[in-house]
């Protein structure tokens, strides 16, 4: 019965859950936005607390891999695989826009069409789009919203569900009926059937070359030079 530490740093929260055999024994999750580096180990301490078990019983870490914000995937990608290193474990890596499609497939009971949105500057989201098989339909891209996104379904009589950070921004571009907005955000309750279903395949990331899918550079600006 694999025991995992799940952690979802890929946004504004920070989210850990210990489970075993896809069932949650606990969860803990920031309070404040953008609080990563302070607050990943106090929750993951917290967690394994609250769960009755110790870094050193846990089988394996799964880590959402992006894509997602620079420094919040940096943060959790840097903390699993101190972990794992330490403690000889192997680490998992969950797409984080497939996390958020296999949850909101869950609440949903028709066959439908599922665009998880991660938030980037302006209109821009990072997404793609997932059948009711969670089987992605395009490659996952860095998007600026407009009324002719998702466009190429347009013949698809399924509705398209909407959600992640990134979804909210959209809703009166992409309106209903064909369009359906959803409350599904980030969480490391997400990552738990897909991190249960790779461990039992033993698809593990390689280690020592894992990095998160950032898909775009970090938003760096130059300070401007005293005069």
């Amino acid at each position: 019965m694999a025991l995992i530490l799940n952690i979802e740093s890929s946004g504004e929260i920070c989210s850990v859950c210990v489970s075993r055999e896809a069932e949650v024994l606990s969860l803990k999750e920031s309070v404040k936005p953008f609080q990563h580096t302070e607050q990943i180990t106090l929750l993951i301490d917290a967690c394994c607390k609250e769960a009755g078990i110790k870094l050193k019983d846990l089988d394996a870490v799964a880590i959402s891999s992006g894509p997602g914000s620079y420094t919040s995937l940096r943060v959790g990608t840097a903390t699993a695989k101190g972990i794992c290193y330490v403690l000889n474990k192997p680490i998992i890596a969950v797409d984080t826009l497939e996390s958020l499609a296999g949850a909101a497939i869950k609440q949903i009971k028709q066959e439908a069409l599922y665009a998880p949105m991660i938030d980037a500057r302006r209109m821009e989201v990072y997404s793609n789009i997932y059948d009711h098989h969670l089987q992605p339909l395009e490659e996952t891209k860095a998007l600026i919203v407009t009324e002719d996104t998702y466009s190429e379904f347009k013949e698809d009589v399924r509705n398209i569900y909407l959600l992640g950070s990134g979804a909210k921004k959209c809703a009166e571009l992409l309106p209903p009926p064909r369009f359906e907005l959803m409350e599904v955000d980030c969480s490391a309750l997400h990552l738990v059937p897909i991190a249960h279903e790779k461990f039992g395949k033993k698809d593990f990331a390689d280690l020592a070359y894992f990095s998160p899918f950032y898909l775009k550079s970090p938003n760096i600006t130059k300070a401007k030079p005293k005069l």
